[in-house]
């Protein structure tokens, strides 16, 4: 069982900038694929983006050029940096650990509003 917490979403912005993290458990982290999704009220859960354990990463085409995630396995974390928010971008952000099975965590809002 792999734990994950995600922490950073807020209130921005348009054009604002959030990062967002996402700790997960495990003296593996390394080999895990992570990845972020996010789900508007009314719509499909979506991926954003991934990152190997590679560091292969994979964008939407909607927050591409808008949007980087990268790794820390130091300290077992995977980031989301944000920039350009718009306001399509508002929703709730999960993080996805995949290993030997799909761990989520609880998510964390993200409201992009002047």
């Amino acid at each position: 069982q792999v734990r994950v917490v995600e922490s950073g979403g807020g209130l921005v912005q348009p054009g604002g900038s959030l990062r967002l993290s996402c700790a997960a458990s495990g003296s593996f982290f390394s080999i895990y694929n992570m990845g972020w999704f996010r789900q508007a009220p009314g719509k499909q859960r979506e991926m954003v983006a991934i990152i190997t354990s590679g560091g292969t990463t994979n964008y939407a085409d909607s927050v591409k050029g808008r949007f980087t995630i990268s790794r820390d396995n130091a300290k077992n974390t995977v980031y989301l940096q944000m920039n350009g928010l718009k306001p399509e971008d508002t929703a709730v952000y999960y993080c996805r650990s995949s290993w030997l099975g799909d761990y989520w965590g609880q998510g964390t809002q993200v409201t992009v509003s002047s």
